[in-house]
Order: structure tokens, then sequence, then C-alpha cells
């Protein structure tokens, strides 16, 4: 599959190297591509990527994504699945820069014919894409409101060594807010367990025993 990812940080690098090794044919995108040339991964301009893109990943900064996807264009991300893993957040870090809705919300009403799918945004880059190093296994969310982007969306899960068993589809897109607001919970087990590489399992009832 091709998969274009907006972005050349570490999520986006990870990202894309996970999902090279497992087989696709990745390229990132960035505004300047001249000067992404150590990262050690295609790069092309934005229009480029989501031009070449099967399946679309926003992995760039929560509080700059709406605005980089509308310089795209919608004519190029139209009928793309599009998943989003970024967060909004203030630029010192202490709040989120769209507190009553979420980001993947404002990206799904602007692009109204690009089915959105919110996932991988409750942790950090390296669980993302080694969920197996964790200490035992843990839970990753998927929000959205398309089931077909959904299923495509989880089979790449999958392929990050996410097994069927560990992804939880929480809803429609409204609740990517519910995933979107844990960061700042994050931040908090982060500081408390002095690593950002750490994942939440939910048990339900009964499981335990």
């Amino acid at each position: 599959m091709r998969i274009g990812l907006l972005g050349t940080g570490n999520v986006a690098k990870a990202l894309a190297q996970g999902w090279r090794e497992a087989g696709h044919d990745v390229l990132l995108g960035s505004r300047r591509p001249e000067e992404r040339k150590d990262v050690g991964l295609p790069v092309a301009g934005l229009r480029e990527t989501a031009a070449h893109a099967e399946v679309l990943v926003n992995a760039t900064p929560g509080n700059v994504s709406v605005e980089l996807l509308r310089s795209i264009g919608a004519d190029a991300v139209d009928g793309t699945v599009l998943i989003d893993v970024g967060v909004g957040l203030t630029d010192d870090f202490t709040e989120l820069s769209h507190p009553n809705s979420s980001l993947a919300e404002l990206i799904q009403e602007a692009f109204p014919r690009t089915p959105v799918v919110k996932t991988l945004c409750t942790m950090d880059s390296t669980a993302m894409t080694a969920p197996d190093a964790l200490e035992g296994p843990s839970t990753v969310f998927l929000s959205g409101e398309d089931a077909a982007a959904k299923r495509v969306a989880g089979a790449l899960l999958t392929d990050l060594g996410w097994p069927e068993s560990a992804q939880l589809d929480i809803g429609g897109i409204v609740t990517a807010r519910g995933q979107e607001h844990f960061a700042l919970l994050f931040m908090g087990i982060a500081n408390g367990l002095g690593t950002h590489t750490f994942n939440i399992k939910v048990v339900a009832q009964g499981q335990g025993r």
C-alpha cells in the first residue's frame, strides 16, 4: 500500500519505518523537502505526498494540522483515508489547543469527503511501532465515522504489531476527544514513571480473574 505521512518528526519517521518494514511504499511529506534529505526515508512536498498516497497520515503538530491540510487542498485528499495521530497542545505543552473539540473532528469538518480515523495518539512513537516491547499487551483506540476506513486503519495497525485483540473501536469521530484529551494524563504518567514509553490497557470486568 502507498502511505503518505505528513510530517518528518519522530512520529512520522517511526511510523514510516515500521510500515516500510512491513512492505508498504512510504513517502514523507514536508513543506521544505529539500531541507529534510537527512531523515533516511523518501521525502517529497506535501501535495506530491498526498497525490502518492492511498492512505494519508497526519503526523504534524496538532495546532497547525488543519492549516497545513488546507494548503494541500481538498481536491488532493478527497476520498483518501486519513489517519490522524496528532494532538494539539499550546506552546508550553500545558493545555490542549482544542479543549472543547478535537483535531480529528476539525479535520473531518474541514474535509467532509475525506474519511478520518483517529488512532495511536495515546502513546509515544516507540510504543506505536513496538507494542511487543512493552510489559504485556495494551490497547490502541480507533475513532471515526467510516467503517471501511477503520478497517484499513486496523490492518495498518496490525502491520505495526497491534493484533485485533488490542484494537478498541470506541465510536464516531467525536470520541477522538477522549483520545486527544488523554495527552494531559499521559504527561502526568510520564512524569511519574520517568519515561514516555508506556501504554495503557483497558481491562473489562472479569478479565483480571
